[in-house]
């Protein structure tokens, strides 16, 4: 899914174009991860759901992908406005617990859903038509 797009996000990462948030650095600190997963995990990886943000309208991007120990692990990603990757948040893909971060971020701060999970869902499959 979205081949040119990933294309770009491994670039970036090979050339060093990117930063991460502070969110993604806490989420790699409790997870166990090194930075070199999170880069393997763009390398070996491949975009598994795209989401647009309704404050701003822009576009992220879930990478599922491996680390260095062969784990799943899930990167979300955009491009900047000055062009580079934007790590957003990482986390490890627990066996048979598959959930969008939209998700993930809803329940942990106590809601079950999200009004516009059903408009990512549509322009998802919209995308893979």
């Amino acid at each position: 899914m979205f081949p040119r797009i990933l294309k770009r996000f491994q670039e970036k990462v090979r050339t060093r174009q990117y930063v991460m948030t502070l969110h993604a650095e806490e989420e790699m600190d409790e997870d166990g991860l090194s930075i070199f997963d999170v880069e393997r995990g763009i390398l070996t990886g491949e975009i598994v759901e795209r989401q647009k943000d309704h404050n701003t309208g822009e576009w992220k991007y879930l990478v599922s992908g491996q680390t260095l120990a062969g784990e799943e692990v899930v990167v979300v990603t955009k491009l900047s406005p000055t062009g580079k990757l934007v790590i957003i948040t990482v986390y490890l893909e627990e066996q048979g617990k598959e959930q969008s971060y939209d998700m993930r971020y809803l329940r942990q701060r106590g809601r079950t859903h999200s009004p516009c999970h059903a408009e990512l869902r549509q322009s998802e499959q919209l995308a893979s038509h």
